[in-house]
Order: C-alpha cells, then structure tokens, then sequence
C-alpha cells in the first residue's frame, strides 16, 4: 500500500539483508517512524509493546525475530529459547506460534551452519504468503461488498462498520478486513467506513483511519458504541472486521468489544463477516471457546491515553483517578452463531466445522 505514493509494507529487510525494519506503530498517527529490528530481543519487544500488531504481521515478525535469533546463535538451545521467548509475547494470536513451528520445522533437521540463511529465506517466504493471502481475501471480500451495493440498488454510499485495525498495518500489506473494503473502493464501489475507535489502544481512531484516508477512502471515526445505534437506525449495511484467532468450529477471538459488535447486528439483521487467513485458524479447538487464551494487558492502556496536544506535542494522559484499579482484557470471543460468513484466501464459508473443511479438505483427520 502506499504512504503520501510512496509504497510501503509493514515490515521488510534492510539492505544489508539482516536487519529488519518495522514501521512504529505506537507513534501513528501523529508520527511516521521506521524501527529497526537487529535482534531476537529486539522482535520480541516490538511484538509485546505493539510496535507491531495485527495477527499476521506479528506472525511475521516473529519470523524474521527467530531468524535474528538464528544470526546471533544458532545452536539447538537458542532455537528453542528464543522460539519460547518470542511465543510469550503476544499469547492470543495463533499466527505467531504457526510462524514459529513453521521456522523450526524447516531449521531443526539442519546443521547451525545453514540455519541463519534457511530462517531468513522461510520468513521472507511467510511474508510473501501473506501478501498473496491478504490479495486473495481483498478479492473476495470485495465481491460481498459489491453484490450488497448492487442488491440494495446501488446507492451513493455504502455503509460498512469494522472494529480495530485489520488493514494492511496489521498484515504484511494489504490487510483482511480492509483488503476488502480497499478491493470495492478500486471497484468503483463508493464505500463509506464507520471506524470504531476501539478503546483502549484506540487502533480504529489512529490506525484504521489513517491507513484508510492515505487510501482515499471516505471514513468517519466513531465512539466504540455508538454501533448499535447506527445500526438500529440503519446506517449500517455490514459489519467486517478481522480476527487474530479463529477456531475449528468458526468461533472468533478478536479485539475485545466485537463480540458485543455481532449482536448488535444479530439483532438488527446486519450482516457479520469475519476475514481471515489461513494462519489465524486454530485446528486444535473445536468445542469450546472457553479453550481461547485471552491476553491481560497493562492496565495503564486503560487509565491513560495517547494523543496530541494544543502545542501539537504527543504526550500521555491519565483519565481516571489515582490508584483505581482497571482491568484490560484484550480480546473476546464471537460464537460462530453471531458471523455471517468467513472471508479467507481459499474462498467464503459458513462459520462451522463443516464450512471451514469445506475450503480446507487437508485438515480432515
């Protein structure tokens, strides 16, 4: 995607072939800063700070980190450590430990010579994948938008509301969610986007809205819940959003408050759809949601916030009174029931078991 034409991906490899770069994005919007990831310390601590976020590009990077990792010391006890430190980053987000398994199944059978090379080839790889799935979902999901536009008579503007961030700042390029919503604005679809703000890290007020007005796409940003009275009021025309784990049966872990997003539309007949891809599917839980691990963040992402002030000086405020307690829950889980469909690089499906086998016949046992 690009930045003021200039095109840009989340994250990629310096010249010098080893270093990697990020962009940072705990200072969006108000500050475009690339960092540079040198070691496995270093991608460790961009994925637990939210340098970086979005399921597959934390994936990615921590690739790229196993593959610094690789560089500093590629000795069986490091692959493991490093591979452990990086998984306990960001606990929820199962693309992170597919990227990981992904690397040590390709680095364990070679000999520590031929490790540092073969890691980063694999997560240069991942990172291409990605670009390719995101592509494959952007095409799909545009087709949905599309269709709805042309069925409800092709109005002047099509309302979409979607939760977060799940553009191409939380992928490698192209995003989920958004690569949808971006697919039908090339269309000629005239898209208009209610952007949650999505307390308490606010990605829908910095990120999404960001990435969408260097896009061009018409967007206005919203309290996190006014939703459902948009959506009574019928402002609302679908709902998309992304996921950062979804289970076999179609249940979906994403950014707290999307849950209460899904029955809002459930109740007001909205359609619901949930874009993902391959790597953000966990066949290991099928039957109960309670099986999802939840993240607990710092609590100070709740008692403060970031921003801009009058002087134009970026500083962090303290919202509540001294010493209250707060408590961060970061992700929850939407029963399949609540989504319409499943947008993935293979296709849309019902969220089920069955739909999801439907578009994934390898994974049957």
């Amino acid at each position: 995607m690009k930045i003021d034409g200039t095109p840009y991906r989340s994250i990629w490899l310096a010249d010098d072939g080893q270093t990697v770069h990020i962009i940072d994005q705990t200072k969006l919007p108000h500050i475009f800063e690339i960092a540079d990831l040198k070691s496995a310390l270093d991608a460790a601590t961009a994925i637990r700070d939210m340098l970086v976020r979005g399921a597959p590009l934390i994936g990615a990077t921590g690739a790229y980190g196993l593959a610094l990792a690789m560089r500093e010391d590629a000795s069986d006890t490091n692959l493991d450590s490093a591979s452990d430190a990086l998984l306990q980053t960001r606990p929820t987000a199962s693309n992170l430990a597919w990227a990981l398994n992904n690397l040590k199944e390709v680095l364990i059978p070679l000999p520590e010579s031929q490790r540092e090379a073969a890691a980063y080839q694999r997560a240069s790889e991942i990172c291409e994948d990605d670009v390719a799935t995101c592509r494959a979902i952007g095409e799909h999901g545009a087709s949905i938008i599309e269709k709805l536009w042309i069925s409800k008579g092709r109005p002047d503007r099509i309302n979409i509301l979607t939760h977060c961030n799940a553009g191409w700042l939380a992928t490698v390029d192209w995003g989920t969610a958004l690569s949808a919503i971006y697919g039908a604005h090339e269309k000629g679809v005239p898209v208009h986007v209610w952007a949650d703000e999505t307390r308490p890290r606010n990605q829908g007020a910095s990120l999404t809205a960001w990435e969408l007005g260097k896009h061009g796409v018409k967007h206005t940003v919203i309290v996190g819940n006014a939703s459902g009275h948009l959506m009574q009021h019928g402002q609302v025309d679908m709902c998309i959003v992304g996921t950062d784990r979804t289970t076999a049966a179609g249940d979906v872990c994403n950014k707290v408050g999307t849950y209460l997003k899904a029955l809002a539309a459930h109740d007001n007949d909205v359609p619901f759809y949930v874009a993902l891809p391959h790597s953000t599917i966990d066949w290991s839980i099928n039957d109960s949601i309670r099986d999802v691990p939840i993240e607990i963040r710092s609590p100070e992402e709740v008692t403060h916030v970031w921003g801009k002030d009058s002087e134009g000086e970026v500083a962090s405020v303290q919202i509540t009174p001294d010493d209250t307690a707060a408590l961060n829950v970061a992700f929850d889980v939407t029963p399949a029931r609540y989504v319409t469909g499943l947008i993935t690089e293979r296709g849309i499906c019902e969220a089920s078991v069955q739909g999801l086998l439907n578009l994934y016949p390898e994974q049957k046992t």
